[in-house]
């Protein structure tokens, strides 16, 4: 994901937790900021000590991102987002990080309800 997709600056993730709404799930907790002056969408991670060694968040970082990086046709483009990984998101795969984000951005109303993705394979 393009470097201009992502929010790095302590300022902004303090913006965006004072002003923004909060929803969670098991796996994850979204603050969702409306920006209205935006061209595209932002992500901000913040992945514990508690999560792992830095492999280990390294990994849950990169699957979030790469998540995101496939919704990124469905997502409105003027939000901002900041992303807490919970302890459960060590032990899952892509697939399960993917559609856990889903359930909460469909509990956010950012995703619409009736959204289904698309290459993610039953089991």
């Amino acid at each position: 994901m393009k470097k201009a997709y992502r929010i790095k600056k302590n300022t902004e993730f303090q913006l965006v937790f004072k002003h923004g709404k909060s929803v969670a799930n098991r796996q994850f907790v979204i603050y969702i900021l409306k920006k209205n002056d935006q061209q595209h969408f932002r992500i901000g991670l913040s992945v514990s000590k508690k999560i792992g060694n830095a492999v280990v968040r390294n990994r849950v970082k990169r699957l979030i991102r790469e998540a995101f990086k496939e919704l990124k046709d469905e997502l409105p483009v003027q939000y901002d987002f900041v992303v807490i990984a919970r302890k459960p998101t060590a032990d899952m795969n892509f697939h399960q990080v993917k559609s856990s984000l889903i359930h909460v951005l469909q509990l956010a109303k950012v995703l619409p309800r009736s959204y289904v993705p698309k290459n993610i394979p039953d089991t």
